[in-house]
């Protein structure tokens, strides 16, 4: 992964007023990817919009990174449900025709 596609976790913390302490914990829950290059630890770019959500959870809403990893899992479980879904009317759409 280039540089280019890194911000150092720092910065990320300093511009959204966000504990490092914080982001380090969504890691230990497996909700982001923190890289560390020369010892200094970095955010992927493509991460950052759901960094960025859940940063937001914390300091609007008080959720900690538990609550976040607790929703974060029944959301990708509703988005599951929602692919499932598409695939299941598409499916019978296709008998529907006959």
């Amino acid at each position: 992964m280039d540089r280019e596609d890194l911000i150092s976790l720092e910065a990320f913390c300093r511009h959204s007023n966000a504990e490092i302490t914080f982001v380090t914990s969504l890691q230990d829950y497996d909700l982001i990817e923190i890289i560390q290059v020369n010892n200094v630890q970095y955010v992927p770019l493509h991460q950052l919009p759901e960094v960025e959500k859940m940063v937001r959870l914390r300091n609007e809403l008080n959720i900690n990174a538990e609550g976040i990893e607790a929703n974060y899992g029944l959301l990708q479980k509703i988005s599951d449900m929602q692919h499932e879904i598409d695939m299941l009317k598409r499916r019978l759409g296709l008998y529907e025709d006959l």
